[in-house]
């Protein structure tokens, strides 16, 4: 049986990239209050995402993960969230018609509200300030009392995330994710020609192909619901390990945050109290890998968050950089492959490829995007291993964020709605053509390696 870890445990740990309070005793309060609130997921909803995503590492399956770079407060409105869904809703059915296996939808929602960041401080002009470190620390605004680490906002985290939650399942169980309003989800955003003749042909092919299906016979209750799972950062380890519970059927311990933890590039340091705090917990789990990880370092944290292989538990969500993923990515797909253990592997082509624009915009080329994602499924093609997903930072609104993409957006177009509070997303148009893009690889794949979705032999009369 596991318990679950003290306070005491946790603060004689190394915590990076942690909020800085000035007052512990604050803290405590507030820490007190969230161990007493209500599990955000459950149990139950852990398992199984775990158990699909030992799908993916199977290669039986695909893994769409997307969302915000780091959601905020203000944004926790029925219509925001709506968009987000429906962008991703797109996506996946792009991929999951193009790749005949099953996309298992899991969003950056409902907790991401926390950022790790490079620099303690900002100065602008002669002010230095703390860094804005995402909505669940502080504010955005440049001055001394939004910046302040403030425990309180722990308490707007939990509430955003339950409200945000509520929405979701609402949304996917309530006939707006129905397959046959698969027209509908784009028809208010695509603004490129082409896309929109892409999309709109591949939902005509959709629509005769549920038709078949209801014809001979199908449940449609299939094709009305669908399953979409929350997952963040477990940045906020004081946080976390107050969100954490004792299943009441197992007796074990599970991060009741999010259906799906994972551990920044920064914090995943094998002494660190991030890596400890989610060896306890039983949920799915992710770690992201970049361009400086060796097979070893990838090989300990699997063996340390999973010493038992448990099938589904690891994700190694890799953000190499388009011009690293080809040189470092096989030698670690290959060390960890060796020791007989399946993870799923999951490509992140934004945090390798950011840059400072000439007008001081944070932003990404859609290009370094897109050749990251190629660059990430040639290493698989040539090593005969599954590219398991996708790990995208979006929106599903018309930000002007990213530059290039069908839309051609340049550096000087970011100014116009650049909208982000802290790394860029690419838009909806984006990330629809990305969805394309990986739609391509994963049929040709298909091709090369069969469907072992429908491995069947057709039996004799």
């Amino acid at each position: 049986m596991s318990s679950i870890m003290s306070r005491a445990e946790l603060r004689s740990l190394p915590m990076l990239q942690q909020p800085n309070y000035p007052d512990e005793a604050a803290l405590d309060s507030v820490i007190d209050a969230v161990e007493k609130l209500p599990p955000l997921v459950f149990a139950g909803e852990c398992d199984g995402l775990r158990a699909k995503l030992a799908e993916v590492a199977e290669g039986r399956a695909f893994l769409l993960q997307g969302g915000d770079c780091a959601e905020s407060f203000e944004a926790v409105t029925a219509q925001h969230i709506k968009d987000k869904l429906l962008v991703q809703l797109s996506m996946a059915v792009v991929m999951t018609y193009a790749a005949q296996v099953p996309v298992v939808k899991v969003g950056r929602i409902a907790g991401q509200y926390a950022k790790p960041r490079s620099k303690p401080t900002e100065t602008r002009g002669e002010t230095t300030l703390p860094s804005y470190r995402g909505d669940a620390i502080n504010g955005f605004d440049f001055t001394e009392q939004a910046r302040a680490h403030d425990p309180e906002r722990l308490i707007r985290l939990y509430n955003a995330s339950a409200a945000t939650l509520n929405l979701v399942r609402a949304f996917v169980t309530g006939g707006f994710a129905d397959l046959r309003g698969v027209h509908t989800w784009n028809r208010d955003f695509v603004g490129n020609p082409e896309v929109e003749a892409a999309y709109e042909e591949l939902a005509a092919e959709i629509d005769r192909a549920l038709t078949f299906m209801v014809a001979c016979g199908v449940d449609d209750r299939a094709l009305s619901t669908i399953d979409f799972y929350a997952s963040h950062e477990a940045l906020l380890l004081e946080y976390e390990r107050a969100m954490t519970r004792v299943d009441s059927r197992s007796q074990q311990v599970y991060g009741c945050s999010g259906h799906m933890l994972w551990i920044g590039e920064r914090t995943r340091q094998l002494d660190g109290a991030h890596v400890e705090l989610l060896r306890r917990v039983r949920n799915p789990l992710g770690i992201k890998l970049g361009p400086t990880t060796t097979p070893r370092q990838a090989i300990e944290l699997a063996d340390r968050l999973d010493p038992d292989r448990e099938p589904g538990r690891i994700t190694f969500i890799t953000r190499m950089g388009a011009d690293r993923v080809r040189e470092v990515l096989p030698r670690v797909i290959e060390g960890v492959e060796e020791t007989g253990r399946k993870v799923a592997w999951v490509c992140d082509p934004m945090h390798g490829n950011t840059f400072e624009a000439a007008n001081g915009y944070k932003t990404r080329s859609f290009n370094d995007v897109v050749e990251e994602v190629r660059g990430f499924f040639d290493v698989h093609d040539s090593l005969g291993t599954w590219p398991g997903g996708l790990h995208v930072e979006l929106t599903g609104d018309d930000v002007t964020e990213c530059v290039g993409g069908a839309l051609k957006l340049e550096e000087t177009d970011l100014a116009d709605r650049y909208e982000t509070v802290c790394d860029p997303r690419l838009n909806r148009n984006q990330s629809l053509e990305l969805a394309f893009t990986v739609a391509t690889r994963l049929r040709k794949g298909r091709r090369s390696r069969g469907n072992p979705v429908l491995d069947f032999r057709a039996k004799e009369l």
